[in-house]
Parts: structure tokens; C-alpha cells; sequence
């Protein structure tokens, strides 16, 4: 069973997470709100934005008012947008947790010509991230968390983009997988790039959740997949809780670069530990949002 996160006090801290509408997302917005953290909650949903709003608020008390900014992250321009408003209103970022992701459906490439998985679950984490590095460098000691899963083990990098956007070589599962090598990979790569500063980027692994990610464009096959492995999920506040762990704890404040499992460093694939992939997906990305 994995150990409750250390409860640090976040009063004077502000920590921006996406995906915070439900499941983990909400769960770990909540939590730091309760540690006093200043939230800037990221929604696509205009109505689930202000449930999730009015939750966090609670949890916060009325001294501690709680944020919320719209935003698609499958389009880049609308991520563009996003670091544009948090740069406007906020000097100064302590925490980003990168939480968003999508559990792929049918084969879609949206209108900027991203593959819908790829873009959501990676590139708008690669183009926020680097965009909101100054707000980061500004805190005295900030922290990037991004959510991964083992489903990275499954995963690799496609040398194109025309070869993530043929439909004819598309499938859901291998999609999903290669967004969450990705998600490691470049949480290596920034830690590296990262390492004479402040600031610390780690991934998470929240294991099996039962957190809602499924829906009605997901195949059949995922479906069934997940139904068979409800009974062995755990809630989506103990998901949270590493995710809550890397962004509260003093025990961490110095680790970069490393993959968490229940509060720890755990195993993660010898492609993901791959130095020179982790490059390689950089110069990708880079050149797929145009940040080069």
C-alpha cells in the first residue's frame, strides 16, 4: 500500500495544474488547496471548470481564492494563449503539474495537423513547459511535475510526423503508449537542461485509477480492458498522492530527472532512461510546435 504524502504547508506558494476538472487532477488541486497552495486550476470545460471551482474553493477557505483558466490543450495555439494569460497575471510559478492527458479514441488529426493523443498528451506539455520557464525561474525553488504511466514500457518515438498521422498504421493502445514514453523522455531531457537552476522536473506513475479517463470514443477492446481491471483500481485521492508528494514535500526538493511510484523513484523502461532518445524527442518537438 503506498504511504500518505508528506502534508507540507503551500501558503505563498502558487501551483498551476491542467486536466484539474476530475479524477486525479481535482483530487490533487484539492489536497494542495487544503496545504494552503495558491491554485490556477486548467479546464477545458467551461461548467466542469466551475464545479471543479467551487470544489477547490472549499477545500481552500475563503482566504485563499482559487483560479481558473479555459483552455483546449489539443491545439497549440490555444496552449500559446494559455502562457500568454499566466505570464500576464502571474510573476511568479512555484509548481506546474503537467496533468492532462487523454485516453485516445478513433484516429484524429486536428486542425493544426497533430495527431490528437500526441498533441495533448505531449507536445502541449512540451510547448506550456518551455513557455512558463520564466515564470518557473522567478520562484526560489520551483517544481514540474508531469503525469506518466507504465503503459510507457509499450511505447516508442516515430521518426515523423507523417508516420504518427498515417491512419493506416494507427492504433489507440500504441498511441497512448508512445504519448507516455514521451512524457518521460522529455521530463529527462528538461531535468538535464534544467540542472544548474532551481527548478526540478520529475514524472509520476499514479498507478491504476479508476478516474474516469475512458469515454465514448474509446475502442472497444480499451474498454473491456479496463472494465476487467476495475475491481483492482484504486480512488483518484490516492492517485494523487505522489503527484501531491513531488509538489509539497521538502524530501524531494532537490531530486530531478527521476520517474515516482508511490512516493519513490521506481523503474522505468531502458528506452525511457535513453539518453539519446531523450534527445532525439526533443528535437522532434521542438520542431512539431515550431519552438525551435
Amino acid at each position: 500500500m503506498a504511504s500518505s504524502p508528506t502534508v507540507s504547508d503551500m501558503h505563498g506558494k502558487t501551483v498551476l495544474i491542467t486536466g484539474a476538472s476530475g479524477g486525479i487532477g481535482l483530487a490533487t488541486a484539492r489536497q494542495l488547496a487544503r496545504q494552503g497552495a495558491h491554485m490556477v486550476l486548467v479546464c477545458r470545460n467551461p461548467e466542469k471548470a466551475e464545479q471543479a471551482r467551487i470544489t477547490v474553493q472549499d477545500a481552500a477557505g475563503p482566504e485563499n481564492p482559487v483560479d481558473v483558466l479555459l483552455c483546449d490543450l489539443s491545439l497549440l495555439n490555444n496552449v500559446r494563449t494559455l502562457a500568454a494569460e499566466v505570464a500576464r497575471r502571474y510573476p511568479r510559478l512555484d509548481v506546474l503539474i503537467n496533468n492532462a492527458g487523454i485516453m485516445p479514441g478513433p484516429f484524429t488529426v486536428t486542425e493544426e495537423g497533430h495527431e490528437l493523443s500526441w498533441v495533448t498528451n505531449h507536445l502541449s506539455v512540451f510547448t506550456l513547459t518551455n513557455l512558463l520557464l520564466p515564470q518557473l525561474l522567478a520562484a526560489e525553488q520551483a517544481r514540474i511535475i508531469t503525469l506518466a504511466s507504465e503503459a510507457h514500457w509499450l511505447g516508442q518515438i516515430e521518426a515523423s510526423q507523417e508516420a504518427r498521422n498515417d491512419p493506416h498504421r494507427y492504433s489507440a493502445i500504441t498511441a497512448y503508449c508512445d504519448s507516455k514514453l514521451a512524457n518521460i523522455l522529455f521530463t529527462n531531457e528538461l531535468a538535464h537542461r534544467l540542472e544548474l537552476t532551481g527548478i526540478t522536473a520529475n514524472c509520476v506513475h499514479p498507478g491504476m485509477v479508476n478516474s474516469g479517463l475512458m469515454n465514448a470514443q474509446t475502442p472497444l477492446l480499451m474498454k473491456s480492458m479496463w472494465w476487467m481491471a476495475m475491481p483492482f483500481m484504486i480512488s483518484t485521492e490516492r492517485g494523487a498522492q505522489t503527484s501531491i508528494y513531488l509538489a509539497s514535500s521538502p524530501e524531494v526538493a532537490r531530486i530531478s530527472g527521476k520517474y515516482f511510484k508511490r512516493n519513490k523513484p521506481g523503474r522505468s523502461s531502458g528506452k525511457a532512461q535513453s539518453r539519446a532518445e531523450a534527445s532525439r524527442l526533443w528535437r522532434i518537438s521542438e520542431e512539431e510546435t515550431g519552438m525551435e
